[in-house]
């Protein structure tokens, strides 16, 4: 979906039509950055991911609004539910993505090219909002096609084949090959490889030997190989469970930090044990004050948990061995590997079941009377969010 908060956002409010829309946190608590922007801010320069202040310094005109993710998560199940009228075959990538197999369904549609004009259109009759198609053999192709040309495409629908990959794929720098992440650029860049095509044509013995089988698979889709399949599932079956804030000011003490870690912590667990999961993995994401430096660590627990004691012990672990120290302005904590939620591993100096059941009555508290009912002390200092996030859905007003 094309600028998805934003469009929706224009759906809804038909007068914001035309105009410089952001979505982003409130602007004068400088308390977020920018989540979507309309074509129109966009065109002012306006990026993803700026501050706000950074935001309005270029577009002075700019209509902010604050997030409603309540309001796209019920956009984009209807898309989703759009999406399998086309085929049965439907995989949620994010809220705001994703894939349709339509193999097979040719007698119905005619070719996949005729079948994205019906999606695009029925999204547009029923929502309102605009979507742009990429076409390929596999996942891989058919969302590079969709990102570099389908969302420029006057017709908002790109084909791109085997015969495209040398042509359209290979020239393209490597920070735009899905699945290609900043750091990982970084470390083809230190390889001499700036484009997709450097790395299609880079021993692959070499790549396994750096990077392991990443290193196959990178070079199989600078190649347009992918043999993921569609997995059928929807975004109420997730394989993390994470929260994260983008901080109302820089944070510069480590107990402060440590605070918003805990209360992320917490609402990772709540809602982990909710859906009746716990989860080995913990992984931590830290970045400063102009939201480009940071990290993003994870360390694996012996045995899976959903117990913000537990969890906290480890992400705090992970804070204090790799912070350096510089301010700090986003946060996250997220549990994986997640598994059904058993019986609990005992510890012999510790009460598990005791942990569990006070969790679960602090649970029941909250979802009676909303999760500002019961908060930690520590939770009322200047440096405390929970009490302003139980407003919000996702870290975001809903």
């Amino acid at each position: 979906m094309n600028s998805f908060y934003a469009s929706v956002e224009v759906a809804h409010n038909p007068s914001l039509k035309g105009k410089a829309v952001l979505v982003c946190g409130d602007p004068e608590r400088r308390h977020g950055i920018i989540l979507a922007a309309s074509r129109e801010a966009k065109a002012y320069g306006v990026k993803t991911a700026m501050t706000v202040g950074e935001a309005r310094a270029v577009c002075p005109e700019a209509i902010c609004v604050r997030p409603r993710m309540s309001l796209y998560m019920e956009v984009s199940w209807q898309i989703q539910q759009i999406a399998r009228t086309i085929s049965p075959l439907v995989e949620p990538y994010s809220v705001d993505e994703l894939f349709i197999d339509v193999r097979g369904t040719e007698h119905i549609w005619g070719d996949a090219v005729e079948a994205a004009r019906r999606f695009r259109q029925r999204v547009w009759d029923e929502v309102k909002v605009p979507c742009s198609v990429g076409i390929g053999q596999n996942k891989f192709l058919s969302k590079m096609a969709c990102d570099v040309e389908a969302k420029k495409s006057p017709s908002g629908v790109a084909l791109w084949t085997s015969d495209d990959i040398e042509t359209k794929l290979h020239p393209l720098p490597l920070r735009k090959m899905f699945m290609v992440g900043s750091r990982m650029e970084r470390h083809f860049r230190n390889m001499g490889l700036i484009t997709i095509g450097d790395l299609a044509y880079y021993p692959v013995h070499y790549l396994i030997k750096r990077f392991g089988i990443r290193g196959d698979i990178y070079h199989d889709l600078a190649w347009g190989i992918d043999g993921s399949p569609i997995i059928q599932r929807t975004l109420e079956e997730p394989k993390s469970i994470g929260h994260s804030v983008t901080l109302p000011r820089d944070y510069h003490h480590s107990s402060d930090i440590e605070l918003v870690l805990l209360e992320l912590t917490d609402e990772v667990c709540r809602r982990t044990r909710r859906l009746n999961k716990a989860g080995r993995t913990v992984s931590v994401g830290v970045r400063a004050y102009d939201l480009t430096r940071g990290f993003y660590r994870q360390t694996t627990m012996p045995t899976p948990s959903n117990l913000s004691a537990q969890v906290y012990e480890k992400v705090q672990t992970l804070f204090r061995q790799h912070w350096d120290g510089r301010p700090v302005r986003s946060l996250t904590v997220d549990i994986s590997e997640l598994k059904e939620d058993g019986p609990l591993q005992q510890e012999l100096f510790r009460d598990m079941d005791r942990e569990d059941r006070a969790s679960r009555v602090i649970d029941r508290i909250r979802e009676s009377f909303g999760t500002s009912a019961i908060l930690r002390g520590s939770s009322l200092t200047a440096a405390g969010l929970a009490r302003d996030r139980a407003e919000k859905i996702g870290g975001h007003y809903m």
